[in-house]
């Protein structure tokens, strides 16, 4: 299983680079050489990685270094093509047999090197990043079956989101949280495959976490890096890469029981195969999953109503073209099927509810890359290309208490090209500059229609377009030995246009005039400013403080029969941190952040005078975001980890008439003063106060090439409200969830068996299941125990 990977795009063999290693362990040595020599090392023995070497100076090729390291260590040293290589112990005397392990067994631990961020654009060390990180391995994520962007909010505390159904979900980080639907704004977390965005202005296409090498998530505005949609942070898919050098691949298949609903049924496929030895390689993944219902519809006569059905998978190809270039093409599909919606009546029999029509939905994504990857001399360089389709339909009950039956569909269309390109360079220690161009034109069309089944007549859509064309940069100087600075900059030039459609027949001439100088296209130039610090306080600690910002562009929302223009929003945060130890290096490893938040023109849905939903700029918001995190290595095999995270957050002053009156119908007593009304709206919607989580990994290796691995965990959400006015003003959250999953390894295959929602909690993740007056208080309660068992294998 890999340990590291210590860099992300191959160098000249033959070059010979300065070699300036101090004393440590092979990991660290491997880590420090891969950097300065543009290398991939692997070194898949934890033994070996803290094995202690001595210093190792002078100047040499990447080759010579590592035969001195690998003799030093006892180790040996394996060409794997290009400039790849892999260290393995020294075979002892007698032979032994050795037991292939599949490729979705997870480590037994957290690598015990440094990190690779490779969200930082420049290959940065986690010991180098000024800022919270979080990787997560892609094997850890795969563990009891793959499944979509849930697994890393059962993982993280700061990860928060919305629970309309896979595919039509908005994420959060850190307390920046918008929207409770789909609707025109952004985004608030820039989610990524590679170096393209997958969204804009969609909600999270919840691809499955399937044959990744990792997912990170960096917490906080990443505006700089990133641009427009990351005020809260940002999440990158990491794939694993088509490899030139062996023939490979992995299956899984999976089947599950869910109490009081029905049963449900996975399948995930990998193949790895090379075309051209060490120059051309196919990588082939494909998955499917039958999520069973447990909501009922008496009205209906039907019983779990809401199974979801997902396919989906990718493909991709790498050639390396010599030289240290190489060009790779990725596409990527899922489709998703959702039968009915998975809320419930708050009052009436758990787990069913009264709508009387169906109100299902699907999801399609389909995205196109191609990345050219190089350097020229050690300069790195990396362009991708990328086109993306994504189309979501919704369809919620609309029927007032006691009028007759009224369904409303909405149909969200995006259309995404997109180029980033960069160049790189890095020093061993830290330092280092980069710089980028980039360019986005994404176009929206959200359709509405409404009315009785059958006889749905379209209302008023917007078309929402965005142009962005971007320079930005970075450098990093190493002041003092224990200190390392960082500052940059990104300029973006943002064209902003859209209209209306399916406008009222019956128009004044005033209404159209005022209708085009709404639409009218508009200008603006965004700058984007970071700063950071970083100081080794001991050899073990650090201390990062970061400025950033981030913001998402204005745009056109549908309020009546008409639209009219939301303005930008825009954060600034200032955060400091300190942080201990590396997972599964150290005995304990921790951090604790803490960060404060200026929200400006904050973008928010509501519903209108109509009852449709709609988007506005509530105001002015202060956020303040207090984690901690804390990880124990208790013995060889077993881990435990706790994480709390509390956010405090209040919206200082209503930015007009239409937010106050909004915020005001919050509150019971709409007759009582401004200020006492505004001093009750302390919370941003969709975020708990307090969340919490804590986790054990327990994995041993037994007789005979077995292995058995245990992971548990518990998560605790507080209450959030859901949005703002007297519809979404709902309580949520306040619940406990929790799981287990155990796998026991027998060579080449696996079995393993997972439950979710241990004590069956109903709880409530989420108050929305239609926006619209229907008479039912809602709720969205967890998926019921679940059961699965499945099988693996790998060759």
């Amino acid at each position: 299983m890999l340990l590291s990977i210590v860099a992300a795009v191959p160098a000249v063999a033959a070059e010979r680079v300065p070699v300036d290693l101090p004393a440590g362990t092979v990991g660290s040595q491997v880590m420090t050489l891969g950097r300065a020599g543009g290398a991939s090392v692997v070194v898949p023995d934890p033994g070996l990685w803290r094995r202690p070497v001595p210093a190792l100076h002078g100047r040499m090729t990447v080759e010579q270094a590592l035969a001195v390291i690998a003799r030093r260590a006892q180790a040996r040293v394996e060409r794997l093509g290009g400039a790849g290589w892999r260290l393995v112990p020294r075979a002892p005397d007698r032979p032994v047999v050795i037991r292939p392990r599949p490729a979705t067994i997870p480590p037994p631990e957290v690598p015990p090197g440094d990190v690779v961020v490779t969200a930082s654009k420049r290959d940065t060390a986690r010991d180098h990043f000024a800022g919270q990180v979080v990787q997560v391995a892609g094997a850890d994520l795969e563990l009891g079956g793959a499944g979509g962007t849930s697994r890393l909010a059962d993982r993280m505390t700061a990860i928060a989101s919305t629970y309309l159904g896979a595919g039509r979900n908005k994420l959060f980080i850190r307390g920046i949280a918008d929207s409770s639907f789909t609707g025109p704004t952004q985004a608030t977390v820039g989610q990524y495959f590679g170096d393209l965005r997958l969204s804009y202005n969609a909600p999270d296409p919840d691809l499955r976490l399937a044959d990744l090498a990792a997912v990170e998530v960096l917490e906080g505005p990443q505006g700089t890096l990133y641009g427009a949609g990351s005020l809260g942070g940002l999440i990158r898919l990491v794939p694993n890469a088509p490899d030139a050098t062996r023939f490979g691949g992995s299956a899984m298949l999976g089947g599950s029981a869910t109490t009081h609903g029905a049963p449900g049924a996975d399948a995930q496929a990998v193949l790895n195969l090379p075309v051209i030895a060490d120059r051309l390689a196919i990588r082939l993944v494909a998955d499917a999953a039958s999520e069973g219902g447990y909501i009922d519809k008496p009205l209906l006569d039907r019983t779990d109503v809401n199974r979801t059905r997902i396919e989906g998978g990718r493909a991709a190809a790498r050639l390396d073209l010599g030289g240290g270039w190489s060009v790779e093409a990725i596409g990527i599909g899922q489709r998703i099927r959702g039968a009915d919606s998975q809320y419930a009546d708050r009052d009436g029999t758990p787990l069913s509810r009264s709508a009387p029509v169906t109100e299902g939905f699907s999801a399609d994504f389909v995205q196109g890359q191609l990345v050219l990857s190089g350097r020229i001399g050690r300069v790195r360089i990396r362009s991708s290309s990328g086109l993306t389709a994504h189309d979501l339909m919704e369809r919620y009950d609309a029927t007032p208490p006691g009028g007759p039956v009224q369904l409303f569909a909405q149909a969200n269309r995006t259309r995404m090209q997109a180029n980033e390109t960069r160049a790189w360079y890095s020093r061993p220690d830290g330092s280092g500059w980069l710089a980028g161009f980039s360019y986005i034109h994404n176009t929206t069309r959200l359709t509405r229609l409404f009315g009785e089944p059958g006889a749905l007549v379209p209302r008023t859509g917007v078309v929402n377009g965005v142009e962005e064309a971007t320079l930005y940069g970075e450098a990093s100087l190493r002041l003092l030995p224990g200190l390392l600075t960082t500052g940059g900059l990104r300029v973006t030039h943002s064209v902003l246009d859209g209209g209306a459609e399916d406008l009222p027949a019956a128009l004044s001439l005033q209404a159209v005039r005022q209708l085009r100088e709404v639409t009218a296209s508009r200008a603006q130039t965004i700058l984007l400013p970071s700063a950071s610090a970083l100081i080794d306080l001991t050899p073990g600690a650090q201390l990062f403080l970061r400025y950033q910002q981030g913001f998402r562009p204005g745009g056109l929302t549908i309020e009546g029969p008409l639209v009219r223009r939301f303005r930008n929003d825009r954060v600034a945060t200032i955060e400091a941190g300190l942080r201990t130890g590396r997972p599964g290096r150290d005995p304990i490893d921790a951090s604790v952040t803490l960060a404060h938040t200026a929200w400006r023109d904050i973008q928010a849905d509501f519903i209108d005078s109509t009852g449709l939903p709609s988007t506005a700029n509530i105001g002015d918001g202060q956020l303040w975001t207090i984690e901690a995190l804390v990880g124990a290595q208790l013995s060889d095999s077993l881990r435990i980890e706790g994480a709390v995270s509390y956010n405090d957050s209040h919206i200082d002053e209503p930015s007009n008439s239409r937010a106050f009156t909004l915020l005001q119908g919050d509150v019971a007593d709409p007759s009582l003063a401004r200020a006492t009304i505004l001093a009750r709206l302390s919370q941003i919607p969709n975020i708990a106060r307090i969340t919490a989580r804590t986790g054990a990994v327990y994995h041993r290796t037994l007789a005979g090439g077995r292995d058995l691995r245990i992971d548990g965990w518990l998560r605790y959400v507080g209450a959030s409200r859901l949005g703002v006015g007297p519809v979404l003003g709902e309580q949520q959250g306040s619940y406990l969830d929790s799981g287990v999953t155990a796998r026991l390894g027998l060579g080449a295959f696996g079995l393993s068996a997972s439950v979710t929602n241990l004590a069956d909690v109903r709880g409530n993740r989420f108050a929305l299941g239609t926006p619209f007056t229907t008479g039912r208080d809602q709720v969205t309660p967890l998926r019921p125990r679940t059961l699965r068992i499945g099988l693996d294998t790998a060759f």
